[in-house]
């Protein structure tokens, strides 16, 4: 698979939490977590699974940051 983003980190699949119609998916990236809310049929499309390799991929033309 060919992809544009350039920030594509490979990781290992840590948690999954299913909701109504949103999973929150937790990708450990060498001791990092990066976590994504994607859809529940996205989940089982590609068949996430706690303990399965995975890669996070960020595409993004804004990035904001606050500080309290």
């Amino acid at each position: 698979m060919k992809i544009s983003a350039r920030n594509a980190l490979p990781g290992t699949v840590v948690d999954i939490k299913k909701g109504a119609t949103t999973s929150h998916v937790v990708i450990d990236v060498n001791g990092i977590k990066v976590t994504a809310a994607i859809t529940n049929e996205a989940v089982d499309d590609l068949g996430l699974k706690v303990g399965g390799a995975a890669t996070a991929v960020v595409k993004s033309s804004d990035v904001m940051i606050a500080v309290a």
